[in-house]
């Protein structure tokens, strides 16, 4: 039984408390069982929305810090705002907020377009929503933008990310923890730590349960705005068909944590019936807001066929489709951005500066321009000005590179222990060449001076009395020059020491092991500690 019955089947936990097992363990194991289930019990509270009893080990006041933690990373990861069109942010925002009035749920909502082509929606703890740019472009009026938005207030307004949250402590025993959150939209992967717990349910599925509640509840909130529930069929009905036709693009976005399915079509137009007739479509209210996006929209698809381009190394093509787009666009940063990019890549670090910098000088707000003209400075031997946009970026959103190239520069400069705090926050942020690369630079830096930390040691006797010394290398990498110090008491009980040498390199987790000769005295402890050790290879550089 889910553990939400624990909630709305009170007389539950009476059955599990009362199970039968052998004594020994049946006790201290019904305990666990009822604290749990009273645990639970304890944190069950009223669903603003539904009105039904939901499990909730998490307080509205978590929610509304996880939401605001994790909104602007959450934006900056997946692109920005999408600022070349103030009006059509105003008109989006305008629309939620008639849905969040009727749903009587209080939140500190906010509305937000991104600029992105994936066509995805998501709404964060206490009401952060946000659209993108590429869903925008496939509806086609605006109750059919109110469909998407209620569906996600009723995410928000029935605490459904909290829901998740809360069973997941439950059944796992997990901790709350709010970082940066990574995304779909090749933004996130920089990120300098792992999508917060808050960021990646917006990123996962829904449960069948929440989506066809959120649909429900979401088309009775746009028939009290005025709107035409027609409106939410006819929204899944596109969503049905483009996902049958669409690459893994789509299938990434929305579709990726909002499944559509001929199912969630007939439940609509069955609901659709049971409210009262009417209501607005404004199909040409929408087409008029969205007529500057629309006449821009073949520059974005050039956009991002160039990064496709990019990504798969076709550097002359991806230009190409970079210049295509400023030529129908010059407005936009991103495009700009694409240009740098590609000669960053071909080691044109000049060209590459100059169009970060439009870039920036069209959106300064975006973490990435910074990012990307930094890294290209640093190329150029610009160290200061290099450091002055890596900590630009790392205000607006912490990555792994801006810490990886703070990190060499300090290195070059002999600050070594900043530059191993940046190296640090690379190499736990995760895999990758990246992370690898900061795990490298440490062991080159910390190795010498701090080899106990890498490499693990011990001693004792064998059985002819002899002491022997064995090393581990816990690293990724070949080490050399190895050597153990060790203490001992000797057959006359005096405290001794000694040191031990290790020749050759020794293998990534690779265990050694060296008789010392030395016979200590048959009850003492041998205690040993890695004195002194080195990389055997020059570490890579992303």
């Amino acid at each position: 039984m889910p553990v939400d019955e624990l909630c709305r089947n009170p007389g539950f936990h009476l059955h599990l408390v009362r199970l039968s097992f052998p004594y020994n363990d049946a006790m201290i194991l019904r305990r666990v069982i009822a604290y749990l289930v009273l645990s639970a019990l304890s944190a069950c509270s009223v669903n603003p929305v539904t009105g039904d009893r939901d499990l909730m080990l998490v307080s509205g006041e978590q929610e509304l810090a996880m939401g605001l933690q994790n909104y602007v990373p959450m934006q900056q990861s997946q692109g920005g705002t999408y600022d070349v069109d103030p009006a059509l942010t105003e008109y989006v925002s305008s629309v939620g907020h008639k849905l969040a009035a009727v749903s009587e749920v209080k939140l500190p909502y906010e509305f937000v377009v991104l600029n992105n082509s994936v066509p995805n929606a998501w709404a964060l703890p206490g009401g952060k929503i946000a659209i993108n740019r590429g869903l925008l472009t496939e509806l086609n009026s605006e109750a059919e933008l109110a469909a998407v938005l209620g569906h996600e207030v009723v995410h928000a307004a029935a605490r459904h990310s909290a829901q998740q949250m809360s069973r997941g402590m439950m059944t796992q025993g997990l901790v709350l923890a709010t970082t940066v959150a990574a995304s779909d939209s090749g933004y996130g992967d920089l990120a300098a730590m792992g999508a917060g717990l808050a960021g990646q349910l917006t990123l996962s599925r829904y449960g069948r349960d929440a989506e066809l509640e959120s649909d429900k509840y979401g088309m009775r909130f746009m028939s009290r705005a005025g709107y035409d529930p027609q409106g939410a069929v006819t929204l899944q009905e596109t969503f049905v068909r483009l996902s049958a036709g669409r690459d893994q693009d789509w299938l990434s976005g929305m579709f990726a944590s909002h499944p559509p399915s001929e199912e969630r079509v007939k439940e609509n137009r069955r609901r659709a019936k049971n409210l009262p007739a009417g209501g607005e479509l404004g199909t040409e209210r929408y087409a008029a807001v969205m007529k500057k996006t629309m006449a821009v929209k073949p520059a974005y698809d050039a956009y991002d066929k160039g990064r496709k381009a990019l990504g798969e190394k076709k550097n002359d093509e991806a230009l190409a489709l970079a210049n295509e787009a400023l030529t129908l666009f010059p407005e936009e940063a991103n495009f700009h951005a694409l240009r740098g990019d590609v000669r960053l890549v071909n080691k044109q670090y000049d060209m590459a500066v100059t169009n970060y910098s439009r870039a920036i000088t069209r959106r300064d707000d975006f973490f990435y321009y910074h990012l990307q003209r930094g890294i290209a400075k640093q190329e150029l031997g610009q160290t200061d000005s290099a450091m002055v946009d890596l900590e630009r970026s790392l205000e607006i959103m912490p990555t792994a590179p801006a810490h990886f190239t703070l990190g060499e520069i300090k290195e070059q400069r002999g600050q070594t222990d900043e530059a191993i705090g940046h190296y640090k926050i690379v190499a736990k942020s995760g895999s990758g060449d990246i992370a690898k690369a900061a795990y490298e630079a440490l062991l080159r830096l910390e190795l010498p001076t701090q080899p106990a930390s890498y490499i693990s040691s011990a001693c004792g006797s064998e059985t002819g009395g002899q002491i022997v010394v064995q090393v581990r290398n816990d690293t990724p990498l070949p080490v050399t020059g190895v050597q153990v110090r060790f203490q001992y008491v000797d057959s006359s009980g005096t405290q001794r020491q000694s040191v031990q040498s290790f020749s050759g390199e020794l293998a990534p987790g690779k265990i050694v092991t060296a008789g010392t000769g030395l016979t200590p005295y048959p009850s003492t402890r041998c205690e040993a500690a890695v004195i002194q050790a080195r990389p055997a290879e020059t570490p890579s550089r992303p």
